[in-house]
């Protein structure tokens, strides 16, 4: 059985953790009772109504948070050409094929690959590092792509990418607790809006059942469900 330290315990003093909120008060409360001495991730869970045993009902994409996520993106691309010129034009952090063999070698300072297609030659070599790290470029998160520039760019600017668990929960971090309430409400409304999206055709039933907001360190708090049924 889990047990949780004064602050946690602290932090839900007094709370009926049965009650559901709006966003914006959820995020405040969320805010409210972070108390670890670093800038905690405020971090969505969502309860879908899927079967992810079945193919057709993977739910899985990506979105840009208008606010950003509050951390800074270590973006490496293996491409060649015009197009790792347009990758360091972009800002990315690594550029070229190079880094493939540095990869091999146990090289792994980087958050997020890009790839073009002609190059995924090469880094399908390196499924068995890159792919439980969750790492390997992806046509679906947009990571394998000739347009090197706009994915670049993407994710320096706050793209996220989720994917349903065995569980059928998605959870993903929407900004850190040091944000103002009205960027992690904006922030919280476009992931929401894409899951929304995301929806498989096969689902059936209620398709988002819960959904909970909360910081690194500290305690859930429950959304209302509502708009998004």
């Amino acid at each position: 059985m889990r047990t949780h330290g004064k602050k946690y315990r602290a932090a839900t003093k007094g709370r009926d953790e049965s009650a559901v909120f709006q966003p914006k008060q959820a995020l405040e409360l969320v805010k409210s009772a972070a108390f670890a001495k670093f800038d905690e991730t405020v971090e969505v869970a969502v309860r879908l109504g899927v079967d992810p045993r079945h193919a057709d009902q993977i739910v899985r994409g990506t979105v840009v948070l208008p606010a950003g996520t509050g951390k800074s993106v270590r973006v490496l691309v293996i491409a060649v050409g015009d197009k790792a010129r347009e990758a360091e034009a972009a800002g990315a952090d690594f550029v070229g094929i190079e880094h493939v063999a540095k990869i091999k070698e146990g090289w792994l300072d980087f958050d997020v690959m890009i790839a073009t297609p002609d190059q995924m030659g090469q880094v399908g070599q390196l499924g068995r590092v890159l792919g439980p790290r969750g790492l390997m470029p992806n046509p679906k998160a947009g990571t394998v792509t000739f347009d090197v520039g706009r994915a670049v760019r993407e994710v320096k600017a706050g793209k996220i990418e989720f994917r349903v668990d065995k569980g059928g929960n998605v959870h993903a971090p929407i900004g850190k607790v040091s944000f103002a309430p009205e960027a992690l409400e904006t922030n919280f409304s476009a992931f929401m809006d894409q899951i929304v999206r995301s929806k498989p055709a096969a689902a059936k039933g209620v398709y988002v059942k819960n959904v909970a907001i909360s910081s690194s360190m500290g305690p859930g708090v429950a959304v209302d469900t509502t708009p998004y049924r």
